[in-house]
């Protein structure tokens, strides 16, 4: 049996599904993503300051100009469509239980038309003024200057999205660590498990298998490992519901 079958088995046998998903779920859409060879944190930054550190808390507010053109170039691509793996899962949950949890903010998931998606990092499609409270989409934000102002109140619009040195959703992560406590298939897929808390919550997984789908080897221990070194959307390509 090769690994696709083994993976399909997995999934029609399984009652609870958890997928847990990074930035290599959506290379395949046009996303850039950050810690591979060709990922955005390995790009010479035309902003003289390191893309990554550009991400935090401290830069949005000290070069909040700055930021956001990185922001609308870099993290924002509206042309961005669901691939086979947003498509696969989205179908997937109408005959399953399947929580996605996914440290993505582009809302590809959702677009394809997965419900069950817990986004730990936020998402570029929520955004809300910092005096008054108000809620923007992404095309609100589109419409407005560089640095988005409130309409309203002429506040400081600022990105659902978890920067560097911010807390995550104490919410949010309190449901992915009841759906992974209970599911009983986790496929970890498109990340390097090396962005803290998030990648941690991988240890509250109590079932039985797991499924690694990667590009590079991770270190996962399981006793029911299975692991695909392919592209994502490439895998789930060859599945069926």
């Amino acid at each position: 049996m090769n690994k696709i079958d083994e993976l399909q088995k997995l999934i029609d046998s399984a009652n609870r599904i958890v997928f847990f998903g990074g930035a290599g779920v959506s290379t395949e859409s046009g996303i850039k993503d950050f810690r591979s060879k060709d990922g955005l944190y390995q790009l010479h930054s035309k902003y003289g300051c390191p893309y990554e550190q550009m991400l935090s808390h401290t830069y949005f507010f000290e070069n909040t100009d700055t930021f956001y053109k990185f922001y609308r170039e870099m993290m924002i691509n509206t042309n961005a469509k669901p691939n086979d793996a947003h498509k696969y899962l989205a179908k997937l949950e109408k005959s399953k239980n399947v929580t996605i949890i996914t440290q993505n903010i582009d809302g590809l998931h959702q677009e394809a038309g997965s419900i069950n998606v817990l986004e730990i990092h936020g998402s570029i499609h929520r955004n809300s003024c910092l005096d008054c409270h108000e809620h923007f989409s992404l095309e609100d934000i589109l419409k407005l200057d560089n640095v988005p102002r409130c309409p309203k109140c002429g506040g400081l619009i600022k990105p659902d999205v978890t920067l560097y040195e911010e807390q995550l959703d104490i919410g949010v992560l309190n449901e992915a660590i009841y759906q992974l406590s209970h599911a009983d298939l986790l496929i970890i897929a498109g990340t390097s498990l090396s962005v803290y808390p998030a990648s941690g919550l991988v240890n509250y997984f109590r079932g039985s298998n797991i499924v690694v789908i990667n590009k590079e080897p991770l270190n996962v221990r399981s006793n029911n490992l299975l692991e695909i070194n392919e592209p994502v959307g490439k895998v789930f390509g060859q599945l069926h519901i």
